[in-house]
């Protein structure tokens, strides 16, 4: 990807965030990065575009963490552990992405809608099916695994909007604290 076009990109998440999707014009992006709206499009194809990307790349960055920990340990306490660590590490170093992916996918057209609902579907299911063996082996408490899955992310999805370094909290405390307040709730006594 040229310097010029990952500078859009970039620039389209953090306008997304900010406006939202429905709200962000091509105008506005272009004005962002110093283009007029004519060279703009000799970039990029439109708003969808940026928009398909962005949830695209965060959903097949997800589905590779995720293949890689079903692939590791068959240790299910430390499979939720390295997911959360990894939902933590995305939230802190591509905020303006994972703004998107958790708020304007909703946007997408289709068929990328559906498509991108199949993938956030996939992942989801993986991720109870860990909580469930963790459940089987008496590791973790006998909560409904969805709810225990969606309460996790929930949680985690509050951090692109809150945690900038100027708080006080370093990365490191900022998961040891959310790690052992989600494990402490799941992992039994």
């Amino acid at each position: 990807m040229s310097p010029t076009k990952k500078r859009i990109f970039e620039e389209a998440a953090r306008l997304f965030q900010e406006k939202g999707y429905p709200a962000a014009s091509m105008r506005d992006l272009a004005s962002r990065v110093d283009l007029s709206v004519s060279s703009l499009y000799s970039h990029i194809g439109g708003k969808e575009e940026i928009l398909q990307k962005i949830c695209f790349d965060n959903a097949r960055h997800y589905l590779r963490v995720m293949a890689e920990v079903e692939k590791g340990p068959d240790d299910p306490a430390e499979q939720v552990r390295t997911l959360i660590r990894q939902h933590i590490k995305t939230a802190l170093e591509d905020i303006t992405s994972v703004t998107v992916f958790n708020d304007e996918w909703r946007h997408l057209s289709e068929p990328y809608l559906s498509e991108f609902a199949k993938m956030r579907k996939d992942y989801e299911r993986r991720f109870i099916r860990i909580i469930s063996n963790g459940q089987k082996r008496g590791q973790f408490t006998d909560l409904d695994p969805t709810i225990a899955l969606f309460t996790m992310l929930t949680s985690l999805r509050w951090l692109h909007q809150w945690y900038p370094a100027k708080k006080g909290i370093s990365k490191k405390a900022l998961e040891s604290n959310i790690l052992a307040m989600l494990m402490h709730g799941l992992e039994k006594r």
